[in-house]
């Protein structure tokens, strides 16, 4: 399905600084409409996370750039092989947010279909995103039957974590933007958020305050310690999913990891 193009030109010249854009992105969308196509289309993604969100919308031959050894997936730099395989995919999966997103989209020339993925993995954005990729990739049936599993495999975790609440009662949490969905999958009481830029001191002064006891950190963009002196176990919440792209560990894994934390409180 991989598509010839003929791009070195572009290829060679995309040595640029990287340019890097603050705000997430927006709900997965392109720059064309929909496109028939035969077979299983060439998918490339960015990282493993926009990864398995198309594996989760049927997709088959999904390539991802940024290697897992990447803990912090926007620090990476991509080489130009990644590039030539970006010039070859039929769709390419990026989040506007990504430091490489031009690079990544110079790449794709006017051929491959350029979507962007919101990564968040709040379960309504999740599933709206799968089914949106499954009607660009026409696996609508495969993108239906892995949201009535994660529907499935969501509620149940939520109900583990209800029942692992202290004392019967929803815990006080303060959350980083990228793992508040694990505090919503945990019905928590979310007292304030911070990142993803560092804690500052007037905020670090505000959240204290509200008394938390957690801290739902997101481990790729961990500094630390956020609230040091106020007393809040702090969990570390991983986003990406591993090398097999599932999503579905990603939901279980952070439930064991706040139900041992909410065990220990």
């Amino acid at each position: 399905m991989a598509r010839t193009r003929v791009r070195i030109i572009s290829l060679l010249a995309l040595t640029g600084v990287l340019s890097l854009t603050a705000a997430c992105g927006d709900s997965a969308d392109s720059s064309d409409g929909e496109h028939p196509h035969n077979g299983d289309p060439k998918i490339v993604a960015t990282t493993a996370w926009e990864g398995a969100f198309a594996k989760a919308a049927g997709a088959k031959d999904v390539q991802v750039i940024v290697p897992q050894s990447v803990h912090h997936a926007p620090d990476y730099d991509p080489k130009p092989s990644d590039l030539a395989a970006v010039a070859e995919a039929d769709f390419v999966l990026y989040a506007p947010f990504e430091p490489y997103a031009d690079k990544i989209k110079e790449a794709a020339g006017s051929d491959a279909e350029l979507i962007k993925v919101n990564l968040d993995n709040d379960a309504d954005n999740a599933t709206a995103q799968v089914s949106a990729l499954g009607a660009k990739f026409g696996t609508e049936d495969a993108a239906a039957k892995w949201k009535k599993s994660f529907d499935a495999e969501y509620g149940k975790l939520q109900g583990e974590l209800k029942a692992a609440w202290p004392d019967g009662k929803a815990p006080v949490v303060v959350a980083q933007v990228f793992s508040a969905w694990s505090a919503k999958m945990a019905g928590a009481d979310v007292v304030g958020m911070y990142g993803p830029e560092a804690v500052t001191a007037g905020q670090l002064s505000k959240l204290s305050a509200k008394k938390p006891a957690f801290v739902l950190d997101n481990a790729h963009m961990s500094t630390g310690p956020v609230l040091p002196d106020a007393g809040a176990k702090q969990v570390e919440i991983v986003n990406y999913p591993g090398k097999n792209l599932e999503l579905l560990p990603v939901y279980r894994n952070a439930a064991e990891v706040v139900k041992k934390a909410m065990a220990g409180s």
